[in-house]
């Protein structure tokens, strides 16, 4: 997606966090993250944001750990991470087209990873703050929404780190049904691989719209929120070890 598409999004997604985070109140539990509180969430985000943001306006090339939320609470907690979030849609706003910095993911260029990777980082914990008020995740726009599938199927998964193995082959096709995009998804004893082509034969195919596999494969919504056909064991597998650390 583009750079000036994803921004938006980011600005977007980031003030309602914000909100359902203030709504929900810090103490808050969020269901979608066992063990954290909304104060974890907004602890965790901001400092994301400000890890990112230090990239982009200082240029770094090597990678640099996140630092540590800070011991604020309640409507203090509130208002860092709302500044956090401003500055960090204003760093890659203002930044330069050729920008060079650090990435971790392949893409077009630091500015567009960057700009891509916190529209869906916010957008995700968004949902996570949807949560904890009780509400169902508000959906994202359809193309964001396959934008996100596409970063998670072929960008984190297709890393070493990725934790989704099968003893044997097998293939795991995702098919959203509103934009037409698909994915099939080798599985092996290495590291997964996938390919935005339909042709073949799968094990198991996750259908939906893209916005309801978006949140199904961030495991923000059970599988039951999609259609899913052949091996569930295989959509279980995903459901079990693809959580992204």
């Amino acid at each position: 997606m583009p750079t000036g598409t994803l921004i938006p999004a980011l600005d977007r997604e980031g003030r309602l966090l914000a909100d359902a985070a203030e709504r929900a109140g810090t103490g808050a539990t969020v269901p979608t993250c066992p063990g954290w509180h909304v104060r974890d969430l907004l602890r965790h985000t901001g400092a994301v944001h400000r890890w990112a943001t230090a990239f982009v306006t200082e240029g770094h090339t090597r990678f640099r750990r996140t630092g540590a939320g800070p011991a604020l609470d309640g409507d203090e907690l509130v208002d860092w991470f709302r500044e956090g979030h401003r500055s960090l849609v204003t760093a890659l706003t203002t930044a330069p087209e050729d920008l060079d910095c650090w990435t971790f993911l392949p893409g077009v260029s630091p500015l567009a990873f960057w700009a891509r990777r916190q529209a869906h980082e916010t957008t995700v914990h968004r949902m996570d703050a949807d949560a904890a008020l009780g509400a169902e995740p508000g959906s994202p726009e359809r193309e964001f929404a396959a934008d996100g599938i596409d970063e998670l199927l072929c960008g984190f998964h297709a890393g070493s780190r990725s934790r989704v193995r099968t003893e044997g082959p097998k293939v795991l096709r995702v098919r959203a049904t509103d934009t037409g995009d698909v994915w099939t998804v080798h599985l092996s004893a290495g590291p997964p691989r996938t390919g935005s082509t339909g042709a073949g034969p799968a094990d198991c195919e996750l259908t939906g719209d893209a916005a309801l596999l978006y949140a199904t494969l961030w495991n923000r919504r059970p599988l039951s929120a999609v259609s899913v056909t052949g091996d569930a064991a295989l959509a279980r597998l995903w459901r079990e070890t693809s959580a992204i650390t």
